[in-house]
């Protein structure tokens, strides 16, 4: 970087996805091997498919496309996650509690940050999906294992000053100069390295029997990325490369099946966490080795966003079991079907020699955020145990409205986000026209009472 170059809030979040991968890939070799071949599937995609492979964005964003996950313990430290991810552009978007996702013990919430505006996206997508403990949740910690959870959090401090202090800048004049987006890049990288301090071992394998997840949170002093998720345009053809390089692979595809029509919301999968080596500090005094399974490579394929309608029908297809049949009873098997019938998202265009409305095109919308089913799936495949949960005690109250109090921050809603694309497409068309927006006939954007973000999914 040169001293007297500005770099914008896009560029501090190409930049950071970058070098948080080239950190990841030297900490997780196989996650390397993973970028590679995706790579070869994207190509391989690209070549047989021409621009239709470019349906869901280009092969460009695809190439680069990022997203993270973190998991912290306290409202404070995700309020910090905030201010830091707010210096790059990127915001709280969504609502997803997977307490209830997983037959395991997964005792957190979760919001995921990213770019909101089209613009911004197509310029660098990289998305955090953020993950918070619930100490207070009592089918997971009794009161007295609440009270030391909390006690060591509140002990613990994973974004020194002098990083939240430059992002705070970033974020109040719109970017960052380049000794200072250095320095920045560099500190927020280095947060989320995986620590070399020796682990408490008595704490971390107290936590570890109640929840491999809460372990990994409250049971170190420090957060980490648990994984970094490139995408891919041919998850089957991944899954299986994968495996033919002798990559373990986690026992299924997280999401909608393979099938004929149209690509919906989300599909994921990952190698299984690797065996890492740790240092542990045992009760005696003595520092041991040892090792943790906690990290593991993800890999998405993304679709076309959902309405509500769209969703709602998801859910229950999720319920019914995510087969080919299942979905040819749902689904309709042409984007046609999903504008006619209101399920799907989709921006409109004029033509460059168009003469009236009759001639829109229709471009789908990608789906940029994420499922809760499926989030708790790939943590859950990638446990080495259960752990514990009590469903005789009572819950604690987590929603999206609790969630914008513990980030700070307004939480946006996806499904609003996505509506606000179509209505502005609609805008554009018809400033383009010269008529009036209301007499472009485009698909109803759904009722918004059928679904919730929150919904199972």
């Amino acid at each position: 970087m040169t001293t007297d170059a500005f770099f914008e809030p896009w560029q501090l979040r190409a930049a950071f996805a970058r070098s948080l991968s080239d950190m990841y890939g030297r900490e997780v070799p196989a996650y390397t091997t993973l970028l590679e071949v995706s790579h070869d599937v994207n190509a391989d995609v690209v070549r047989a498919r021409g621009a239709d492979a470019e349906r869901l964005g280009s092969i460009d964003r695809v190439t680069a496309e990022r997203h993270g996950a973190i998991r912290v313990g306290t409202p404070e430290e995700i309020r910090q996650v905030a201010r830091v991810f707010g210096a790059m552009g990127m915001h709280p978007v969504g609502f997803y509690d997977l307490r209830d996702a997983s037959s395991s013990s997964v005792p957190v919430v979760s919001t995921a940050f990213r770019p909101v505006d089209r613009e911004e996206l197509a310029r660098n997508p990289f998305r955090v999906f953020t993950s918070l403990l619930v100490p207070g949740d009592r089918r997971f910690f009794s009161a007295d294992l609440q009270q030391r959870l909390e006690r060591f959090l509140g002990s613990r401090t994973l974004f020194g000053p002098e990083l939240l202090a430059l992002a705070d800048r970033a974020e109040a004049d719109g970017g960052l100069s380049g000794d200072d987006a250095a320095t920045f890049l560099r500190l927020a990288t280095e947060a989320f390295e995986l620590s070399h301090e020796p682990v408490d071992q008595a704490w971390y394998r107290e936590l570890e029997a109640v929840s491999a997840v809460a372990a990994d949170i409250g049971g170190v002093a420090s957060t980490h990325i648990n994984h970094l998720t490139p995408r891919v345009l041919d998850i089957d053809d991944l899954y299986a490369r994968m495996e033919a390089r002798g990559i373990t692979m986690i026992d299924a595809i997280q999401g909608p099946p393979l099938w004929e029509g149209p690509d919906v919301l989300l599909r994921q999968t990952s190698f299984r966490a690797l065996a890492e080596p740790r240092t542990f500090r045992t009760p005696d005094g003595l520092v041991v080795q040892d090792s943790l399974r906690v990290r593991f490579g993800e890999v998405e394929a993304r679709g076309i966003a959902l309405t509500p309608q769209g969703r709602a029908r998801y859910d229950a297809a999720i319920v019914q079991g995510a087969t080919p049949d299942v979905w040819r009873e749902t689904f309709p098997d042409t984007e046609a079907g999903l504008v006619e019938q209101g399920l799907g998202y989709f921006t409109y265009e004029v033509p460059a020699a168009a003469a009236g409305p009759g001639a829109l095109t229709r471009e789908p919308i990608v789906y940029e955020d994420f499922l809760p089913r499926s989030a708790a799936g790939i943590f859950q495949s990638n446990l080495t145990e259960e752990g514990s949960k009590d469903a005789s005690q009572a819950g604690e109250d987590r929603d999206a409205d609790w969630m914008a109090g513990a980030v700070g921050r307004e939480l946006f809603d996806p499904f609003d986000l996505y509506a606000a694309q179509v209505a502005a497409s609609r805008d554009r068309a018809a400033a383009r026209l010269g008529v009036d927006p209301e007499s472009l006939e485009t698909p109803s954007l759904g009722d918004r009472s059928s679904t919730t973000q929150g919904a199972q999914a």
